[in-house]
């Protein structure tokens, strides 16, 4: 195959991986950032402390985490098709992404945001400040530089997650190397698959890791001073 007959191909697998992954991200970032940080507030010592709560919650996402994704695929397809008609094609893929990723980015959340100083938590509290203050205020400030490379791993996954859609025809750069590197046997579109795979996630990759860097420079100077006067304002109020 020549390159001008692979090139409208590459086109369109590439236009289909970006809008699987980029349709999964946001609703997977809009679905874990709240869950992720509901398992902190709700567990032992948080917040909103309630053990039934947390275990059940906690259960649920071990139990979607913990299954492969092509299982997932297939076991969602009924619902999948309820839901935007089709079980085939990038539409019909984001079902199934989303599902699998906002549990796992859920997960990535809840270890950044375990990671801020309870003295930020516990200065915002003395201060009056209300659980929606501490979050907003305290919590997704501080670990924002941890919540950006959550974010890229959750892309990076998200795109081995949708070449791996291309096995029950999901379209994007999978279901081209699929139909066209394995069953045609066109080895040199196969590589060129590959290649393209590799750049994109290298390019996710250095953009995540130069904005959480960007940010954590920007924020890791002004946390003790912060820190500082927060417990200074709180004293009066706790005196």
């Amino acid at each position: 195959m020549t390159w001008s007959e692979m090139q409208p191909l590459l086109s369109q697998a590439c236009g289909e991986t970006l809008v699987m992954v980029g349709w999964s991200t946001l609703i997977s970032v809009a679905g874990g950032l709240p869950l992720g940080v509901l398992l902190v507030l709700t567990d032992r010592g948080g917040l909103l402390a309630n053990g039934v709560f947390s275990k059940a919650l906690g259960a649920v996402v071990n139990v979607i985490r913990s299954l492969p994704f092509v299982i997932l695929m297939i076991y969602l397809m009924p619902f999948t098709k309820s839901l935007v008609g089709t079980t085939i094609g990038p539409e019909a893929m984001i079902v199934p992404l989303s599902i699998g990723a906002i549990p796992f980015f859920a997960r990535l959340v809840e270890i950044a945001v375990r990671e801020v100083d309870s003295g930020l938590v516990e200065a915002v509290q003395a201060m009056g400040g209300s659980t929606w203050t501490v979050v907003r205020k305290t919590l997704l400030p501080e670990s924002l530089p941890a919540l950006i490379s959550a974010a890229t791993t959750t892309v990076i996954a998200l795109i081995g997650y949708s070449a791996m859609a291309g096995l029950i025809g999901g379209g994007g750069l999978g279901d081209l190397a699929v139909r066209y590197g394995y069953q045609r046997f066109e080895t040199g579109l196969m590589n060129v698959t590959l290649a393209v795979l590799v750049v994109i996630v290298t390019g996710v990759q250095l953009i995540g890791d130069l904005s959480a860097r960007g940010v954590s420079h920007r924020g890791r100077a002004s946390v003790a001073p912060r820190l500082r006067l927060l417990r200074r304002a709180a004293a009066p109020e706790t005196s």
